[in-house]
């Protein structure tokens, strides 16, 4: 692929982007807007207004959200968990955290950094977890389009949490690992799926979900199914199928609505 075109029609050379998507900042400031992602598909899906609302005003950090950043850069950037600023109080509440959010912007309670490492030291202890992230690449990025059903081409990102040569592993924290089958397509990881083998060149076959509950510690290791990589491919085309219906042809966002029987 020599070049790609962005949603706000800007062009980037392949390479050239891809160096640039190494910058959290423009991978989701930028690129949050410019392109569409896994997480962008989910909102559509959701609601075409939650996803207007999201690009204009940017998506609220919730604590789990919090809490699964810090568990993967612990164990797959320690180097960037390493440079977090962590304080020392027992609620977020406290001024001595509010002055040192308004100082650093991005901060975490002792609590939370205590949680991250705990999580990550079971899942290094685990040997068959263990084996799925050894002498792999972590947080690698990757571009390239999909095409809708009506034949157009839209620019998708996303960043695998590990990669090898033929592989991809994306590490996921659980209140409930029993339940995680349930939550993965609550949650529409099917979708993440498809993106990906598109994006990376991979079989689904070869795509993992690795899972830890956040209380017991237990961890789940998951293949994935042909009817859920189709499932995911389906509900990516009725994504860009909303996102066209509003946002290329400029239907009447305010008559949105859900109909049904029940």
């Amino acid at each position: 692929m020599d070049d790609i075109q962005l949603l706000n029609g800007e062009r980037f050379r392949h390479d050239e982007i891809l160096e640039l998507m190494l910058d959290d900042k423009f991978y989701y400031d930028y690129l949050g807007k410019a392109a569409l992602s896994s997480s962008s598909i989910k909102l559509l899906l959701d609601s075409p207004k939650k996803y207007k609302y999201v690009m204009q005003y940017g998506n609220p950090s919730t604590q789990g959200l919090r809490d699964g950043w810090l568990f993967h850069t612990c164990i797959l950037e320690p180097e960037v968990f390493e440079k977090q600023i962590f304080v020392n109080v027992q609620s977020k509440n406290t001024k001595a955290y509010k002055l040192a959010k308004e100082e650093h912007g991005k901060v975490f309670t002792m609590k939370e950094k205590n949680d991250a490492e705990r999580l990550a030291d079971a899942f290094l202890r685990n040997e068959h977890a263990l084996q799925l992230i050894t002498n792999c690449e972590f947080e690698v990025p990757a571009i390239g389009y999909i095409t809708a059903r009506s034949g157009n081409k839209y620019p998708f990102r996303g960043k695998a949490d590990v990669l090898d040569s033929y592989r991809v592993v994306d590490l996921k924290t659980t209140s409930d690992l029993k339940a995680f089958p349930y939550s993965a397509r609550k949650f529409s990881y099917m979708c993440q799926v498809y993106i990906y083998s598109e994006l990376f060149n991979k079989p689904y076959e070869e795509f993992k979900f690795v899972a830890i509950d956040k209380g017991s510690l237990d961890i789940g290791i998951y293949d994935v199914s042909e009817e859920f990589y189709n499932l995911g491919k389906e509900r990516v085309l009725d994504a860009l199928d909303i996102y066209e219906t509003f946002f290329i042809n400029a239907a009447d966002l305010d008559s949105y609505c859900i109909t049904g029987t029940l």
